[in-house]
Formats: C-alpha cells, sequence, structure tokens
C-alpha cells in the first residue's frame, strides 16, 4: 500500500478502495485491521493506522510476559500501594483540590476522598455512562466521540499435544480470513499445547451473543479447517471483552478526524483529575498493556508534579 499522504482524513475502507491492491492484500489488510487494530475498517482513520503501522515491524512471535501476568500485578501491589480489590465505583464527584468516589466495596457501599485521583476506567466504560462524573467530563467529549472501543471475543485452546508441530514446527500465526475466527495463533518461542483464536471488530461484533460452547465450536472448526487435523480438546476458556461491564471493548482505536483524541483524552483537569489507560496513549503503544503501563506513569508524574 502507497505512503498515505492525504490532506483530509478518511476511512481505511474508503483508503483501501483507492489503492490498485490484489484481492489477497486487500482481504490481508482488512483482517489485520479488524484482528490486530480491533477495528471497524468503515469507521478507523486511515491517517491513523497509517501511522501506527509504519511505526513499527510486527514479528514473527509475540512478546509476553513470562509466567503470565500474575507476576506483574503482585509487583504492583507490593509497592506499598493499597489494593482494594472487588471494588466497583459508581460515581466521582469532583472540585479543584477534592474528589470523592462511591461505589460498592465487596456488594455494601463506600465512599473515599482524595486531593487528586487518576482514572483508569476502560475506553468503553467511560463511554458507557457507568461511572457517573460530578460536574460531567464536559472536556472530554470530542475525544469520547472519536475514540471507538472495538470488540475483542478471544477463545484459548489447550489441547493433549503440540500437534500442529508436525507439520508447522516453526509458526507463530495462521490466517483464515473467511472463517469466524479469521486469526489463531501459537505461543511462540514457549511450546506448550496451546492455540489463541481470535476475532476482532466486525468479526466479533457478529459473534456476540453467542454462549460459550457455540464460540469453543467455531474456535474449534477454524482450527480444524486450516490444520485438517482433531487435535483432541482438553480445555478451553472465552473471553468476550465488549460483554465484560467492567472492560465494555478489547482496546481503542480512532474515528475518522479524530487526531488529537488521545492526547485529549489524556488531558488533566483542573489538577485534580489525571486520565491513564491505554486508550490515553499517544505514544505509538495505544491498545497495549506496555501503553497502558507508560500511559500509567504519565499520570502519576504528573499527579505527583
Amino acid at each position: 500500500m502507497r505512503d498515505f499522504h492525504e490532506s483530509r482524513d478518511l476511512s481505511f475502507h474508503a483508503l483501501l478502495n483507492r489503492q490498485n491492491l490484489s484481492p489477497l492484500t486487500r482481504t490481508l489488510a482488512t483482517v489485520m485491521v479488524q484482528g490486530f487494530d480491533a477495528a471497524d475498517p468503515r469507521k478507523v482513520s486511515a491517517r491513523d493506522i497509517a501511522e501506527e503501522w509504519g511505526a513499527e515491524a510486527i514479528g514473527a512471535s509475540q512478546a509476553r510476559p513470562r509466567g503470565g501476568y500474575g507476576p506483574l500485578l503482585e509487583k504492583l501491589a507490593g509497592s506499598g500501594a493499597r489494593l482494594q480489590l472487588q471494588t466497583a465505583v459508581r460515581e466521582v464527584r469532583w472540585r479543584r483540590g477534592r474528589v470523592e468516589v462511591g461505589g460498592t466495596f465487596q456488594g455494601r457501599p463506600f465512599r473515599a476522598g482524595a486531593k487528586r485521583v487518576i482514572v483508569t476506567l476502560p475506553l468503553g466504560v467511560l463511554q458507557s455512562g457507568a461511572v457517573r462524573f460530578f460536574p460531567a467530563l464536559n472536556e472530554k467529549r470530542f475525544a469520547l466521540a472519536k475514540l471507538a472501543s472495538g470488540p475483542v471475543i478471544r477463545v484459548a485452546l489447550v489441547f493433549a499435544s503440540r500437534f500442529w508441530e508436525k507439520r508447522f514446527p516453526d509458526v507463530a500465526f495462521f490466517h483464515s480470513p473467511q472463517a469466524p475466527f479469521p486469526t489463531f495463533w501459537t505461543p511462540l518461542p514457549m511450546r506448550v499445547p496451546l492455540l489463541t483464536a481470535w476475532a476482532g471488530g466486525p468479526k466479533a461484533a457478529r459473534l456476540a451473543g453467542r454462549g460459550s460452547q457455540a464460540l469453543v465450536h467455531l474456535a474449534l472448526q477454524t482450527v480444524e479447517g486450516v490444520l485438517q487435523q482433531d487435535g483432541g480438546l482438553a480445555a478451553a476458556y472465552v473471553q468476550d471483552w465488549r460483554a465484560d461491564p467492567y472492560a465494555r471493548g478489547g482496546y481503542s482505536y480512532v474515528k475518522v478526524n479524530g487526531e488529537g483524541a488521545r492526547e485529549q483524552l489524556a488531558a488533566p483537569l483542573e489538577a485534580t483529575l489525571f486520565f491513564a489507560g491505554e486508550a490515553t496513549n499517544a505514544e505509538g503503544e495505544s491498545g497495549t498493556v506496555g501503553g497502558a503501563l507508560q500511559s500509567g506513569e504519565r499520570a502519576a508524574r504528573e499527579a505527583l508534579g
């Protein structure tokens, strides 16, 4: 795809239609923007995608924390901060230099006050109004309108053995664009009997409302259709992030003409409310755990300053 130098923004779908591309290239580009960015090609900013894809190459395997994210959370919890789980915030009342949050802790009402607050709510939760702010976040209206929280459904499939390695010993990613789950991958460089089936954007939206059993069946259909073998499923785990009330989406993307939306969402209010989370990251790490951590460090510096 040639470099994107349009003076005005347009959707990724519209950009594809302007390119002289083979059907295969067009299909793979669409699969990529739906799966990797969890975005709707008809809504996502082509300029933003061009900047993101031009920033770094995507390798054959994915970086991931050895042993999972548990050790990372344990390290954060052991940093001296007080961690309160089983807590749902429902409202934030604030004025300059004073904040009070209210909600439930283990099903019972709770309130807490502070001089400053860092808001790390996922974009989908902020947009849903599930947490109310008094006064409202009027300064964030443009950002919340021009960012979208893309749907993602992931099915982790555990097998009795790494049966795919007989034919594909060093393959990390498999693609089947017409399948309900158009992408699945192995845990390379780790070698364990696990495959992860993934659907994002419109593909995930079309799967919304299906039960876990049906989603596992569709994921297995995809895997067996590509590998032409029944691997003997041992266990499966389904995660539908849009259906999760504490996520309401996988991760964010910028809509057409949404330039500057991430920066606006990240901007502090009255030196009292500070904002973090992957949707606020404008350093090229949006949509990632790295971006969330990076934005948290930035918001902490702002609050301390």
